[in-house]
This record gives C-alpha cells, structure tokens and sequence, in this order.
C-alpha cells in the first residue's frame, strides 16, 4: 500500500510543511484527515490565532477541510464520517455547529460521532473535526431525526451511542455498567438494521467521566456478554463530562463485513481483555490504544516523561502492525490524548514523530483529556493502519 499526503491547491491558513503530521492521508481507497480547528496564522500577531464564537470556528474548520478534500479530489459528498471534539464550553452551544455541519453537507448525512473532551490543544478553539472519506453506500437510518449510519467499502460507521430512551433522558442513571448494557443493546439492534451482528465490530471507543472509573471494571461484563468471538480493538479515555449532562459513558463504533482476524505480538495479558491489540480486516487494521504500558509486567514505565512514553508507545504500536504484516510506514492515522500534565512537554512529541515516523506523516489529532485508565500514563496514541 502506497499512502501519499493530501496537498491541496491553497491552503492559506498557516504553512502545514513543518509539522510531523499530514493534513490529509490518501491510503487504499480511504481518504484521512487530521482534525482541525480554526487556527490561522494572524500575521498582525506574528503567531496563530483562533477567532470567533461556535459557528464561524466551525465554519473555519469546514473550509479547510473542504480545500484538503479537493487536493484529494473528493467533496463533501464524499464524507462518510465526522467526528466533532467540543470542549465542555462548547457543548452547551453545540447546536450552533451542527447547524453549520447541515449547512456545509446539505442533503448528504455522514455518520456523527460527537467526543466532549477536557479541552484543545489550542486554547481558544471550542471544537476540532476529522473527517474520513470514501466511497459512500446508502445512508441508514434508524427514524425519523435520529443519526446515521454511513458504510464505505465494507467499513460501517455506526453514530455515537448513548444510554439514552426515545424522550432523550438516561437510561441507568448512576450506574455505570447498566447504562453500558443499554449502549450494547442499541447498538445491537443498529448492527441489526445493517445486516450485522457484533461478530463484525473492529474497533470500539468508550469515554467515561471519573464518576464512572470506581465501577468501570464491571462494564467487562456486558462487553464479554456481547462482543466476540474475535473481540475488537478498543480505546477507553476519562472526560469531565459527556454529551448527556448525566451520562458516565457512551460508545463509538466501527464494524467490517469482512472476515476479521486478531493481531497480537504474542502479549499474554490480552488473554483476559476483551479487546485485541489490533484486528485486521481486509486491509484495514484497526489497532487498540496504546499507552507505555509494558505488556510482560503490566507496569506503566517512564512515569513522568511523556516523550519518553511517547516513544515506547509507538514501539508498541509498530510491533502490532509488524504481527498484522507490515511497516511502520503503513501507519496512517492517529489521535494522540494527553492529559494535563504532558503539556508542558507536549510539543516535544511532536520532534519525537518526525524522529520515529517517516514522510508521508500519518494524518494526527491532538486532544486533551481529563485523564488515563491508568494515572500514571501521560499519552495515550489511538492509531489506525492500512496494508499493503
């Protein structure tokens, strides 16, 4: 697989060439974007800046991603997955951006995964958006002013699910493990709809509030109930808060028509996880966060030193993707959390990928996060790969 960076015509709002990630990935026969905010070099200031309320952010956002989708060739037409991080400030006036998204896509509805995180990495910005593209199949619906789903080339993208009834209020208020159990179970009938069963899930990403970590282990329980008999990768990140005001935790999900076959380095830990170190389906493999966790020991190493938890975490990361068949180079994307404390060396890591990856970078997405499952991590690094 050959993967080549996405350069659009005119790209005005800052000099991409010196960062260690590519705006846009073009790998296989997906198109990956790193999310984007609206910074803009203000050359008043001398430095980037992030103007506007809610709406003209999102705006700015869109147009940028709109010039690196025609570098690629496609449009927004071509979209068949948004994901939108607001920052708790901006979920309260989150309805000003999706009537922006309404705006900007029309009559053609991508699938909508909406991830309330502490905060940005650029200060001012209320939210960040990612976008994949492809070949798009016929929308599903699931009634009348609810979410969609969105299938590319045999990869189905289910909308953000909550523990939420039909009038919108909870479901399990205060108990984090039956509101799981209702996530599973509305998931399951989704998957259902789409011909599918929870055989075909890839790859899950659950965000939790710190309310919810006391009982959290127990959420093991339905995810064994439902998922398998290859469990998917998966990635579990706290955030002060959620999209329902009383929600502990809520779910994204990505299912494969094709067959899928775990990946392991030969981790003995994963025996007991619900949750592989990678899946490979086709030639996409969809890999479980990592953070410097020492898979033989289970301790966290390099307590303290993010750039040096970076650099093991992305060690880890290649071995995944060298028991799946490949390189590091077929690494095409990945979203990097970090919590508070990393900040202060956060840009460091940056020198760090430039050092461990090679051109083209992988598409990146930067995020911060109220915390780690285990508190000693600084980073956790979400990364996704495409095969040759």
């Amino acid at each position: 697989m050959v993967s080549a960076a996405v350069h659009p015509k005119q790209f005005p709002w800052f000099d991409y060439s010196g960062y260690s990630f590519s705006l846009g990935i073009d790998a296989g026969e997906g198109i990956y974007l790193s999310g984007h905010t609206a910074s803009a070099y203000d050359e008043e200031a001398g430095r980037i800046t992030i103007k506007g309320g809610m709406a003209e952010q999102a705006r700015t956002a869109y147009a940028k991603i709109a010039a690196i989708l025609e570098g690629a060739g496609k449009s927004f037409g071509d979209v068949v997955r948004v994901v939108e991080y607001v920052k708790p400030e901006g979920i309260e006036r989150y309805g000003e951006a999706a009537a922006v998204r309404e705006e900007v896509f029309g009559s053609h509805r991508p699938a909508v995964n909406t991830v309330p995180v502490k905060a940005l990495l650029r200060p001012t910005a209320f939210i960040e958006i990612e976008i994949t593209a492809g070949p798009v199949a016929a929308e599903t619906s699931f009634g009348a002013g609810l979410p969609v789903a969105r299938e590319s080339s045999g990869v189905v993208f289910l909308p953000t699910v909550q523990a939420v009834n039909e009038n919108g209020a909870i479901i399990g208020a205060s108990d984090v493990v039956a509101q799981t159990a209702a996530i599973f179970e509305k998931a399951k009938n989704m998957l259902e709809t789409l011909g599918l069963g929870f055989d075909s899930v890839v790859k899950t990403l659950d965000y939790i509030t710190p309310e919810a970590l006391a009982n959290y282990r127990g959420t093991g329980r339905v995810r064994k109930e439902f998922l398998g008999p290859v469990y998917p990768g998966a990635a579990g990140i706290l955030m002060p808060r959620l999209l329902h005001p009383e929600a502990l935790i809520q779910y994204d999900f990505i299912a494969s028509r094709d067959k899928t076959v775990a990946v392991n380095p030969g981790w003995d830990r994963y025996e007991k996880l619900t949750y592989s170190p990678g899946v490979r389906a086709g030639k996409l493999l969809f890999l479980s966060g990592q953070g410097s966790l020492d898979p033989s020991t289970e301790r966290v190493v390099h307590d303290g030193d993010v750039v040096a938890q970076a650099e093991y975490t992305y060690d880890n990361i290649f071995k995944v993707i060298e028991a799946a068949g490949g390189t590091p180079e077929n690494l095409v994307k990945t979203i990097e959390y970090v919590t508070p404390a990393a900040l202060a060396r956060y840009r460091q890591v940056g020198a760090l990928r430039a050092k461990q990856l090679s051109q083209p970078y992988p598409a990146a997405t930067g995020l911060i996060c109220e915390a780690l499952l285990r508190p000693e991590m600084q980073i956790e690094v979400d990364p996704f790969a495409v095969l040759d």
